[in-house]
């Protein structure tokens, strides 16, 4: 016989219930086999109404981030071999509203990452005819491991700082502001400080670290922020002792 390996799936269905409870599936521990696997094989074999976000497999669109056994994961790069011999709790993303078993409103997150302006900002574009904005590798390096980000929201659900400030902007939305801060094709540096210089910026985060460790991608969250700590003070400074230069 097969060997199979229980899944503890968190279910919300607000017209049924009041509060998320616990369903147990079993489904084949195949080797080859990843978290996402096995919901889907759920959602197939087993209950259609399970509901739960999923897109590319491949750990780049980050639409599958979920708790697994209490640790924020992408389900696609997460293998059922290595929880044997179970059980495996799914539950969603800590810290966000719940829609519906295992999808999560993201609303605020969305309107928290268009406050930091993350997209190349220009005070003035060059004509076409005097061609592209070209970089060197060494400028590319400045910004290319944030770069990565795939808004997967791992990090938020494993920071205590947004468990406790709902104000608090967040580690990827940081992480992609210093993205184009270190971009030298960019020009709104200054825009974005004056959203991140407040408490609820750079300033709310306590350098927990989890954000950098949970991140699939690497892109190190907590090392955005302490940089951008570090503009922050420097150009605070410079501007009580060459009040003269600050723009």
């Amino acid at each position: 016989m097969a060997k199979t390996i229980t899944l503890e799936v968190a279910r919300y269905r607000p017209e049924q219930e009041g509060e998320p409870a616990f369903e147990n599936f079993d489904v084949p521990l195949n080797k080859d086999w990843v978290v996402l696997d096995a919901l889907n094989y759920i959602k197939d074999k087993l209950d259609g109404s399970l509901s739960y976000r999923w897109s590319c497999r491949m750990g780049v669109c980050g639409s599958c981030g979920m708790m697994v056994n209490g640790e924020p994961k992408l389900t696609c790069a997460t293998f059922l071999t290595a929880y044997d011999p179970g059980p495996i709790r799914v539950e969603p993303l800590r810290y966000f509203p719940i829609v519906r078993d295992l999808v999560v409103e993201i609303t605020d997150f969305m309107s928290k990452l268009k406050a930091v302006k993350p997209w190349i900002v220009r005070d003035e574009e060059k004509p076409i005819s005097e061609g592209e904005y070209l970089q060197t590798p060494r400028q590319l390096d400045n910004f290319k491991q944030f770069s990565m980000c795939i808004n997967c929201l791992c990090c938020y659900a494993a920071c205590p700082v947004v468990g406790l400030d709902q104000h608090f902007i967040g580690p990827a939305a940081i992480a992609l502001a210093q993205r184009y801060n270190e971009d030298s094709r960019d020009q709104g540096k200054e825009e974005r400080m004056d959203v991140l210089s407040q408490h609820d910026g750079i300033w709310g985060c306590t350098f927990n670290g989890e954000c950098t460790r949970v991140c699939p991608k690497n892109v190190d969250p907590a090392g955005a922020i302490q940089q951008y700590k570090i503009k922050a003070v420097t150009d605070w400074y410079k501007s009580l002792l060459m009040p003269w230069g600050k723009k």
